[in-house]
């Protein structure tokens, strides 16, 4: 049987092989590119900040992100400003708070028979997009980011603003997604007091409890994050064991024939990336508890995005007590970047796992560009005796719309996956 899956950031066809009642195999395929790879051959090195947020319209500053990145990479004494540091993680925060909100309410809560509720994710959606736009200028499709800082310079009336869209988003998931004191929820260590309280979330979470759908989702338990900052730590995890000795340089992609999207492992191996990876790496204790008790099955993936949420809301005003205003947003390179010979590479944590970006420029110019993304990794399209992360969860389910909604507890884009 052959699903569109849409609803999505653009479609997905899934080719649903069954076998006794159940699924035995799902073939994913994304049916179109926009080839941003090879329209960044031969532009000016710069041209990839502007055309590279344009990557997507829900993730785009990510990419800026690992673009200015990956660009900086490339010289050997740049240097950054702390304050240029804090309001680049900062801006990131945001986008990802964005997308978890438009992914739960959006997404999520109508597969879940919560059509209704959809129109909730306009507002904390808006707050974060303002709060990106006082230091971008704009959201979506900033290019604010250039290589040696940034090219604002906020005040502290700035600073007023930023602080009171933090705490209206906030004031928003304490009476929506969970009805307590938000510090209170992230000082949980275990799932019993979670569902203890009411809200959004807790009515999700009841539900999957209730129709016993605890173990579904689960897949390979395996998972990586190649983005480090001040919050999220670089790592692999597989079922506990952690180690934080990962490299890019064993990131392997390979091409599909079915589809434009390419699979992505690491030393052969397919991983998951994203909130629940983040949240395993870090050692979360209220996901550590939900993964004891239920693995790496969509609750708690669900909950580990929610939780993500607050937890990046709380950083972002640590990271904004720490600016300091006086100093420089920008540190002029030593090298015109026009002259520039050599090869960088980059990761950030987008709201889907792990991007990484790499680029090699001759002269100024970019000779190749790399794009791998989150999507790449949870639903690289592998094979029967070799599945991918996505596939591995859907296998063995019996019904086409539960299948779905494991599919889209990955929250799928299909429009950074084809680039």
């Amino acid at each position: 049987m052959i699903k569109l899956i849409e609803k999505i950031e653009g479609e997905a066809k899934l080719d649903f092989n069954m076998k006794d009642g159940k699924i035995d195999f799902v073939d994913i395929a994304f049916m179109s590119t926009r080839n941003i790879e090879n329209i960044l051959k031969g532009k000016a090195a710069f041209d990839a900040l502007v055309i590279n947020p344009r990557v997507c319209g829900i993730c785009g500053h990510a990419h800026l992100m690992a673009t200015v990145q990956a660009l900086e990479s490339c010289y050997k004494d740049l240097q950054l400003t702390n304050k240029a540091k804090i309001i680049r993680e900062l801006t990131l925060n945001f986008e990802l708070i964005q997308n978890h909100f438009k992914w739960f309410y959006l997404t999520l809560l109508p597969l879940f028979g919560k059509k209704q509720q959809v129109l909730k994710a306009t507002y904390p959606t808006q707050l974060m997009a303002k709060a990106i736009a006082i230091f971008g200028g704009q959201y979506p499709h900033t290019s604010y980011a250039v290589v040696g800082g940034v090219v604002c310079d906020i005040t502290h009336t700035d600073l007023i603003k930023l602080q009171h869209y933090i705490e209206e988003t906030v004031k928003f998931f304490e009476e929506n997604l969970v009805r307590s004191q938000s510090q209170s929820f992230l000082e949980s260590e275990n799932v019993d007091d979670v569902l203890s309280k009411e809200g959004d979330l807790i009515e999700i979470l009841k539900i999957i409890i209730s129709n016993e759908w605890l173990e579904l989702g689960k897949s390979y338990d395996r998972y990586i994050v190649f983005g480090a900052n001040s919050y999220f730590t670089k790592g692999k995890s597989m079922k506990t064991r952690l180690s934080n000795n990962i490299s890019l340089t064993s990131v392997k992609e390979s091409k599909q024939e079915t589809s434009y999207a390419k699979n992505v492992s690491f030393k052969n191996k397919y991983y998951e990336v994203g909130p629940l990876a983040r949240a395993m790496i870090n050692k979360t204790p209220l996901i550590k508890d939900a993964h004891k008790r239920y693995g790496d099955s969509m609750f708690s993936r669900i909950l580990a995005r929610v939780c993500e949420v607050s937890q990046l809301l709380h950083h972002s005003k640590k990271l904004i007590a720490e600016l300091d205003l006086s100093e420089a947003s920008y540190i002029k390179p030593s090298q015109e970047i026009s002259k520039l010979t050599g090869a960088g590479s980059a990761s950030v944590e987008a709201a889907r796992g792990s991007l990484i970006h790499k680029v090699e420029l001759e002269n100024g110019l970019i000779k190749n560009y790399e794009i791998i993304t989150p999507t790449q990794w949870n639903l690289s399209g592998g094979t029967k005796d070799n599945p991918g992360v996505s596939q591995k969860a859907m296998i063995g389910l019996e019904e086409i719309s539960i299948a779905e909604l494991v599919f889209k507890t990955f929250d799928v884009c299909s429009v950074c996956t084809t680039h």
